[in-house]
């Protein structure tokens, strides 16, 4: 069975939103390499439909010679949206339909490697409510942003999370690998 990573940047005032503004002064060789790793371990990705429009606007114009972008441009997405429809989607894109919780149990079920997910959100809550979550990649960046999105933001239930690994980059950044238990 394939497992389903979510890898998540957050602030360490909890904040997921706009981590281009908080996180570009922290993107260096070891956290490439990181997120390289996690990208080339995996063979599809996981996304939110607000994830994927951002994503599929940015994606596809990056150089060809870059391996990671030649990587994500390359694998198959599958897009949990309530308000896209199949024909609005590019970019190697499948609109999951149906229950999305049967939908992404039907995922995990299939050959392959794992799939990673990006971006938190209400998909990253019926995730975790449905246990259909593997592993979380935390990436805690040292930046207070003050406001914006905050991480699981209004999930309603008390959930542990068992530590699996912890990797600490030169620039402050900390990776925590959670479990649901």
């Amino acid at each position: 069975m394939r497992k389903i990573i979510e890898s998540t940047f957050v602030t360490t005032d909890g904040v997921i939103g706009e981590p281009h503004r908080w996180g570009a002064p922290y993107w260096d060789d070891e956290h490439s390499e990181y997120g390289t790793n996690l990208l080339f371990g995996a063979d599809a990705l996981l996304l939110g439909r607000d994830t994927y429009e951002g994503f599929a606007q940015v994606w596809p114009t990056r150089p060809a010679d870059d391996p990671y972008a030649a990587r994500i441009n390359a694998i198959p997405k599958y897009v949990a949206s309530r308000t896209l429809a199949q024909q609005d989607t590019t970019w190697n894109a499948t609109v999951l339909q149906g229950n999305i919780v049967d939908a992404v149990r039907a995922l995990k079920e299939q050959d392959g490697r794992d799939i990673l997910k990006f971006g938190t959100g209400s998909l990253s809550h019926t995730l975790l409510e449905a246990k259909l979550v593997d592993e979380y990649h935390l990436w805690i960046f040292p930046a207070i942003a003050g406001s914006g999105d905050r991480l699981f933001d209004g999930y309603p239930d008390l959930t542990h999370l068992q530590l699996l690994g912890t990797t600490t980059f030169k620039s402050g950044i900390v990776v925590h690998r959670l479990a649901p238990l």
